[in-house]
């Protein structure tokens, strides 16, 4: 069967609105790429133009199955028509996903078309896809948008220079995701990897301590300068000092407390300490942070005559049952003698370490702080 004449049954098929002659189109095709001298016929010029034609005609109202199929097909081809192809690209995410992951016809402008104008599913699949340029890792990190990021992490044959790998380091001590596949991928340096290992879990720290050989000095002198860093801020040069407005303490406690957490150095025995130093929104904001709670619900449960339920978040982030006294009367000192209730409440207040989980105490503070 000549190229000419099976390009003419293809193209008196395309012109049927048959869905029967829709599934022969795409048979034929199939055949036509199966032959093997079909390659080297799809990529002669009129062919190619013809190819144009018939094949954004059948996309235009093809069912889903056989776009799906064309998809597959033209995943790995390299006569493609552009054209059809950044359609397919386009369209629903299980069509599109193979023709995103293996087209060669698909340039960098193509990938990075797709990142402006695709939902993250389709943005997520271009950051998978091998060997991606650096035109396309730009244009993801660029946008930053945390599930993409995540998926360029995991892709190892990502063209990745040395600034890329510290954007993505930095940016996993707020996206946590990043903080596994950045921990296994191999361009990631001894330099990121302490920097890394402020803000993984136990298991990665194991990891990337045989995996870099970390000095324990350097992790212990690393975990030192960030919790340095937290209370105090980074170093400002020439020794000047500046005070912060209310909103800006607020905010940089907030962050202090991220850091700690983010480090494993936020610890109940904090919030003793917090108080000890007359910080009661330092402690407010590090008891929302260990327990989960909403900091605007521990806030008025201080500030409420139910010291009972401060008693309940103290419990539920491990705070024992005898230093809870000591805590109730500094926090009382500190904000004006609330939370009030007198002593019978202090009672109260005491009874809620009971022999509960620190769970079932979490739950009930969360329950009983709506009605404060």
């Amino acid at each position: 069967m000549s190229v000419a004449l099976s390009s003419e049954s293809l193209l008196d098929l395309a012109k049927s609105r048959q869905p029967a002659d829709r599934e022969r189109l795409l048979l034929g095709i199939v055949e036509l790429c199966d032959a093997d001298n079909g390659a080297a016929a799809m990529a002669m010029p009129q062919v190619q133009a013809l190819l144009n034609s018939i094949f954004l005609g059948l996309v235009a109202g093809a069912e889903r199955e056989i776009r799906t199929r064309l998809a597959r097909k033209l995943s790995t081809a390299e006569w493609a028509p552009a054209a059809l192809v950044n359609v397919l690209a386009l369209d629903e995410i299980e069509i599109a996903r193979p023709v995103i992951a293996a087209s060669p016809v698909l340039k960098d402008a193509d990938l990075v078309r797709l990142l402006v104008e695709a939902t993250i599913e389709h943005q997520i699949e271009v950051a998978r896809r091998p060997h991606l340029g650096p035109a396309v890792v730009a244009a993801i990190l660029k946008a930053s948008e945390p599930a993409v990021m995540t998926a360029l992490a995991g892709n190892q044959s990502a063209a990745l220079a040395p600034g890329d790998m510290k954007r993505l380091v930095e940016a996993a001590h707020s996206i946590a995701a990043l903080r596994t596949p950045l921990a296994h991928h191999p361009k990631l340096t001894g330099e990121l990897a302490l920097q890394l290992y402020i803000w993984v879990g136990q298991a990665l720290r194991q990891s990337l301590s045989e995996r870099f050989r970390l000095e324990p000095k350097l992790i212990e002198a690393a975990l030192s300068q960030v919790v340095q860093e937290a209370h105090f801020g980074p170093p400002t040069g020439h020794g000047v000092v500046v005070l912060a407005r209310d909103g800006e303490r607020e905010a940089m406690e907030r962050r202090l407390i991220e850091k700690l957490h983010a480090a494993g150095q936020l610890r109940p025995g904090y919030l003793v300490r917090a108080l000890q130093e007359g910080r009661l929104s330092l402690f407010a904001i590090a008891l929302a942070t260990l327990g989960r709670f909403e900091p605007d619900h521990v806030q008025r449960v201080i500030n409420s005559d139910r010291p009972e339920l401060l008693g309940l978040a103290c419990a539920a982030v491990g705070i024992d049952r005898s230093v809870f006294p000591s805590i109730l009367e500094m926090i009382r000192k500190l904000n004006g003698g609330l939370p009030g209730g007198g002593i019978d409440a202090s009672r109260r207040a005491i009874g809620a370490f009971g022999p509960v989980s620190p769970q079932v105490a979490a739950t009930a503070f969360r329950q009983a702080a709506l009605s404060v």
